[in-house]
């Protein structure tokens, strides 16, 4: 492995993380906040660059295409929360159906193709460079940072809203928030409605990140997701903030993203990321199990003694 070139793909995995990081948020408002992880989230990443990409070949601008994917996102989040909510299916299979759904949606939104080409249409990263004149990579680097610090800055004011605090407490005590009169359908419903609405917009950005919308793109997105938030969670767990667990997510996204790039170099099959992924979510699950109960044994050796 050459260290040079691990150096120079250093900032493309860093933008990359930036750009997964908001799909890892949208992850982290369901897992965290509901305590579930929204299987939803595989294929409506997939629907914000589909319609992303649809818009721009389209010739609407690629800010206009960004909302698109936004809006897109949220009524797929919007479907799972009506299945969930109204219809009374378990939370993990309303998302499992949502997610089938949308593969067929999918690919009417791309005219029946599994690959939509931007090769010779403005991206919201070929405006950047055009009024700048900087690189690609610096490009994507500087919009994800952009993005996700606007993302986390308007989620922690709105987490800090009446709204945004019953969403918090309906994921913490359902039946506490339900006897101060709280509607939690409705929180749960906005909930997964926000949620997959940061999904289609990093899908989009995705989308116009590789010039190109795929009907696969989101395969392995809740893993990458939960991935992102495990590992977050193991560097700034200590940190009790809101708004540092928000960040923590974006964090654990670049960071996992810069561990695919290294084992990438050092020739590991690009097959097994997915294999890499899931592994590095158990190891990351069951380290802080393990420690405990090796803390209480401890704790109940010496106290025997």
């Amino acid at each position: 492995m050459n260290p040079l070139t691990l150096l120079n793909s250093l900032p493309g995995a860093l933008a990359q993380g930036l750009i997964w990081g908001i799909m890892a948020i949208g992850v982290a408002i369901t897992y965290k906040i509901l305590d579930y992880a929204d299987l939803t989230v595989d294929n409506s990443l997939c629907t914000g660059g589909a319609v992303a990409a649809v818009c721009i070949i389209g010739g609407m601008n690629p800010l206009l295409a960004l909302l698109c994917a936004v809006l897109a996102g949220a009524l797929a989040g919007l479907c799972t929360g009506l299945l969930h909510t109204v219809l009374g299916i378990p939370a993990i299979l309303s998302g499992i159906l949502t997610q089938l759904a949308l593969y067929s949606i999918n690919m009417h939104i791309m005219g029946g193709k599994s690959n939509v080409p931007l090769l010779k249409t403005d991206t919201i990263f070929s405006k950047i460079i055009g009024w700048t004149g900087i690189n690609k990579q610096l490009a994507s680097l500087l919009l994800g940072i952009g993005v996700a610090v606007l993302m986390i800055a308007f989620l922690y004011w709105f987490f800090g809203t009446e709204i945004g605090s019953a969403m918090r407490a309906t994921g913490n005590n359902e039946a506490m928030i339900r006897a101060q009169g709280v509607n939690t359908n409705w929180t749960k419903l906005l909930a997964l409605t926000i949620s997959n609405g940061l999904v289609g917009l990093s899908g989009a950005l995705v989308c116009q990140s590789q010039k190109y919308a795929d009907i696969g793109m989101g395969t392995g997105a809740i893993v990458i997701g939960l991935a992102a938030i495990v590992i977050g969670d193991v560097l700034m767990g200590r940190l009790r903030s809101f708004g540092s667990k928000l960040t923590s997510a974006v964090v654990g996204s670049v960071i996992y993203f810069v561990i695919r790039a290294v084992v990438l170099r050092m020739g590991m099959n690009a097959n097994d990321m997915k294999l890499l992924s899931a592994v590095i979510v158990a190891v990351a699950l069951c380290v802080p199990v393990v420690v405990r109960k090796w803390r209480l044994k401890k704790a109940y050796t010496e106290g025997g003694e």
